[in-house]
């Protein structure tokens, strides 16, 4: 009996294993593994997951590629090539579910979905808008805007988007259209060198006006400074000239009180140099004149001395007359 159980309970366990491992799957870091519970559908976290009870799909992204036939204002065509790409939205899992079926390509599914409303909005904001006035960063931005309907409506969301032409369809408005642009890209950059110009021109007055200002500021330091070196030459010249003066009233002061002494002492007459030439010269030649010529500073008391030489000289002959 026992040996009946142990064979029994044997092939329960290998039946079990054989179900875990043809029901049961490991599930891969970039698969979401949804399922349904209480009408809801949710994610699987953990890493086994029974396959006939759960729906993995791939969390790579979709790519998007359009090319969207629209009709500006005036009834004028444009042709707009899109290209992005849409990823599952996981907050949105049950949009997703609802729009592209409990199916593996569920993401491929929305994003036709996607695409078809993409071109419904890129030919809503074309028709309301004038030719020349489309843009490919307006309607970018419109489509951005409306990003969020895309993941609540679809359960996808958008991870790129962008536009890679933007052209109308008729030849001659193209050629219209860049003959314009071109129009206004020169009008532009002549308005910029204009301005560039006048700002060269602003800036040279500027640098010109400061040049003159320094060069002002320097010619009045120079006249400040030559001013202050004119006064101190006036008076270095002042105070030589008083120095000179003071000086001569010294000389004459010192003449004076020699004239006063030699008019004391006339004997002492014989000892100033006029009366050493002229005794020099009487004793060298006999009958010669003797001119005794006075210095500039000596002229100022000349006639005084002179007259005490004639004194002393007469003195002398009457002594020499006596004698004889």
């Amino acid at each position: 009996m026992e040996i009946v159980l142990g064979v029994i309970l044997g092939i329960v366990a290998i039946g079990a294993l054989l179900v875990l491992f043809i029901e049961y799957r490991i599930r891969q870091p970039d698969v979401l593994v949804l399922h349904e519970s209480k009408g809801r559908i949710s994610l699987r976290m953990s890493p086994l997951y029974p396959r006939h009870f759960s729906l993995p799909i791939k969390r790579t992204t979709c790519p998007i590629q359009l090319t969207i036939d629209a009709t500006a204002a005036g009834n004028l065509g444009v042709q707009v090539k899109l290209v992005g790409s849409v990823a599952p939205s996981l907050e949105h899992i049950q949009a997703l579910i609802r729009v592209g079926g409990w199916n593996r390509d569920a993401v491929a599914r929305a994003t036709d979905e996607v695409q078809v409303l993409l071109q419904g909005l890129v030919k809503e904001y074309t028709e309301r808008s004038g030719i020349q006035a489309l843009a490919s960063a307006d309607i970018l931005n419109f489509l951005n805007e409306r990003s969020a309907i895309i993941k609540e409506k679809y359960g996808v969301e958008l991870i790129s988007l962008a536009i890679q032409s933007l052209d109308p369809i008729d030849p001659e408005i193209a050629d219209a259209l860049r003959q314009q642009e071109q129009a206004r890209l020169l009008k532009q950059t002549e308005e910029l060198n204009q301005q560039a110009r006048v700002a060269a021109a602003k800036a040279k007055r500027q640098a010109d006006e400061e040049i003159a200002e320094m060069e002002h500021t320097l010619d009045m330091k120079k006249a400040g400074l030559k001013k202050l070196l004119l006064e101190k030459e006036s008076t270095l010249s002042q105070q030589r000239l008083e120095d000179e003066l003071t000086r001569d009233r010294m000389r004459l002061a010192y003449e004076r009180e020699e004239l006063d002494v030699l008019k004391s002492s006339p004997e002492l007459l014989m000892l100033t140099p006029q009366a050493a030439r002229l005794a020099e010269a009487s004793q060298n030649l006999k009958n010669a004149r003797t001119v005794i010529s006075l210095a500039p500073q000596e002229a100022a008391h000349g006639s005084e001395l002179l007259n005490l030489l004639q004194n002393l000289l007469q003195k002398a002959l009457e002594s020499k007359k006596e004698e004889s």
